[in-house]
């Protein structure tokens, strides 16, 4: 029968980053993350330090939830969402999909302009350069994306939940050539052991503990990736094992 793996994916196919939000201030606020929506993966953040606040707009409305230490919250794809420093904020991202949400599932808010095709938008959103030079590169497309999000926020209030939908429209057609390695990620990942979990519960009801004496365990010693420039901060990756198509 099929089992659960090597122990390579973690429980649930789920993803981890470990993010340090970014402590750079805004043009026009306070410093923070860059807002985004993911299309295909819920998200959970469990604060580990500091403190702050998660924005968030979908088509119910907008809301603020205060984060310290020890809370937890979470969304669904189509939730635009973007972290507030109050400072010293530091929090453990939780993503469906082996962490899908780091392999590309994340549109940022950027202006109209920015969205007409995936080229524009990859042009926009590209990163150049090494250390500072980067950090400052990372803090423009912030800076950039909070443009198109103040208008989406502006564009709710009056018009109400259809001022998404264009918004929605474009996100869709920009990651759509990645579909089919969101599709591997998925099967090889989540869907894979939920699949295991109906097989064990099958060899239960007939008493069969076969699978159970194949039995693994996985570990990382250490984040594979450390200092990425994320959306929301500096990141520390941990690959699970779940590879691109």
């Amino acid at each position: 029968m099929g089992g659960f793996g090597s122990g390579a994916v973690l429980p649930g196919g789920i993803g981890v980053s470990k993010v340090t939000v970014y402590d750079v201030a805004t043009q026009a606020g306070p410093p923070g993350g860059t807002p985004h929506v993911h299309l295909a993966c819920a998200e959970g953040y469990y604060v580990l330090a500091g403190s702050g606040t998660v924005e968030t707009l979908n088509t119910k409305g907008y809301t603020e939830t205060p984060l310290q230490a020890g809370t937890m919250v979470w969304f669904e794809p189509g939730t635009i969402h973007r972290l507030i420093n109050g400072g010293g904020l530091v929090i453990l991202a939780l993503m469906a999909n082996s962490g899908l949400p780091e392999a590309g599932d994340a549109v940022l808010t950027l202006p109209p302009r920015h969205l007409a095709d995936r080229e524009a938008y990859q042009r926009a959103t590209a990163l150049s350069g090494e250390g500072d030079a980067r950090t400052t590169a990372a803090i423009a497309r912030r800076d950039l994306a909070l443009q198109g999000y103040a208008d989406l926020r502006e564009r709710y209030e009056s018009d109400g939940p259809i001022a998404l939908a264009s918004f929605f429209a474009a996100a869709i057609r920009i990651v759509q050539p990645q579909l089919a390695d969101w599709r591997h990620r998925w099967e090889q990942g989540a869907r894979r052991l939920a699949d295991a979990t109906g097989t064990a519960l099958d060899a239960l009801e007939i008493g069969d503990a076969a699978y159970l004496e194949r039995a693994e365990v996985g570990r990382l010693n250490a984040p594979t990736e450390s200092g990425r420039h994320g959306m929301c901060g500096w990141l520390d990756i941990y690959e699970t094992g779940v590879t691109r198509a």
